[in-house]
């Protein structure tokens, strides 16, 4: 694990606007900065909401975001953004919006296409449109970092994409925007804000600098996601999630993810399971596989979740588990559909995901991958 005298490159949003009641910020800052055309990419119920952002001028609204959105998606929200010609383009939405909105700053009207960005920093810029992001969950901190995922359908592979030139001018982070997010989605979604924090903290490439947020946004979910749960209007509870997801964010630019996020993709680009819902179920495995490799870092993640554990896997596992499934998390594959035959596939796509694999702080095996599936059905 890296330590104070390593090098570090951190990577902010120009400027973020943060709290109950900001949303409406973004269509100040829009109007002062002279933007007349504005896209916003959307799914169907955020985009019948987008009045709270008072955006003026012509504004385009792409209300066809899928979750885990593929190719396909993609290249309808481009059609979008080529025949808006924005000055301005939107994420409002979970992460699958942001990081849509995300590849059409930089691939509308560009002769680049997908596969020629696909891995880091192959966008060519600079971009023509502004880019800004609204989160409406606490979960993926898409709105703070520089990579966008979208699913291969031909080979159910992630591609990710990492760009500077990807890096939004405004985040604005209204945690009013969660208040409707389902009981079962927020507790999915802020156990995924958790595993960013956790696989960053435990990460090979860990740094003091963004250990900081790591345990800080490990602690906000322990504090405040179970009320979230129990009440959606919690407005104390939502502000701590949002600030746990941004401070994930912050973590997935210069450490990024590990074990867990590799093990938990094939379910979604498989079977088409939440991203949110993947993180959670595959979390207290990965994290118990790795507490021999990183004994006080596991402790510290699991007194920042307010759990007493001792030292050893077993004891992770069950208090990890136990804190999932409090928060009515299905926390077994088969219970998601998953089919038991279909655990060798996923376990060969699993192990495919070098960029995470090996930041994970102990080797995971293709067998060891096939373990924790099997354990998990």
């Amino acid at each position: 694990m890296a330590s104070l005298d390593s090098p570090i490159t951190i990577i902010r949003p120009h400027l973020i606007e943060f709290g109950i009641g900001t949303a409406a910020k973004l269509g100040k800052w829009a109007a002062e900065k002279g933007y007349r055309r504005t896209l916003v990419i959307s799914d169907a119920f955020n985009a019948s909401r987008i009045d709270l952002l008072e955006l003026k001028g012509d504004v385009t609204v792409f209300a066809e975001v899928t979750p885990e959105p593929d190719t396909a998606n993609l290249e309808k929200v481009l059609a979008a953004a080529n025949g808006a010609d924005a000055e301005l383009i939107v994420g409002f939405g979970g992460g699958s919006a942001m990081d849509l909105a995300k590849l059409a700053a930089v691939l509308a009207g560009s002769a680049q296409t997908l596969h020629d960005v696909v891995g880091p920093n192959k966008v060519h810029g600079p971009r023509k449109a502004a880019l800004a992001q609204v989160p409406t969950t606490s979960g993926t901190g898409s709105e703070a970092g520089i990579r966008a995922l979208v699913t291969d359908p031909r080979t159910k592979a992630k591609l990710a994409v990492e760009s500077l030139h990807m890096l939004a001018d405004i985040a604005v982070i209204d945690p009013a925007l969660t208040f409707s997010v389902p009981a079962r989605t927020t507790a999915a979604t802020g156990v995924d804000a958790m595993a960013h924090c956790v696989e960053a903290f435990t990460n090979r490439k860990a740094h003091p600098m963004i250990d900081i947020y790591a345990i800080e946004g490990t602690r906000l979910v322990g504090k405040y996601l179970a009320r979230a749960v129990r009440a959606g209007n919690d407005a104390e509870a939502r502000a701590g999630l949002s600030l746990a997801s941004l401070y994930g964010g912050f973590c997935l630019g210069p450490v990024n993810t590990a074990g867990g996020h590799a093990l938990a993709y094939p379910l979604g680009t498989r079977w088409h399971v939440a991203h949110g819902a993947a993180n959670a179920l595959i979390f207290p495995h990965v994290l118990a596989f790795n507490t021999p490799s990183a004994p006080e870092k596991t402790k510290a993640v699991m007194a920042a979740l307010g759990c007493q554990t001792s030292e050893n896997s077993g004891s992770v596992f069950d208090a990890a588990y136990a804190f999932c499934a409090g928060l009515g998390i299905e926390m077994k594959l088969s219970g998601l559909g998953v089919p038991e035959s279909d655990l060798d596939a996923m376990a060969d796509d699993a192990f495919a995901i070098r960029r995470l694999l090996d930041n994970n702080p102990r080797d995971l095996t293709r067998a060891d991958i096939r373990s924790i599936y099997a354990a998990a059905f």
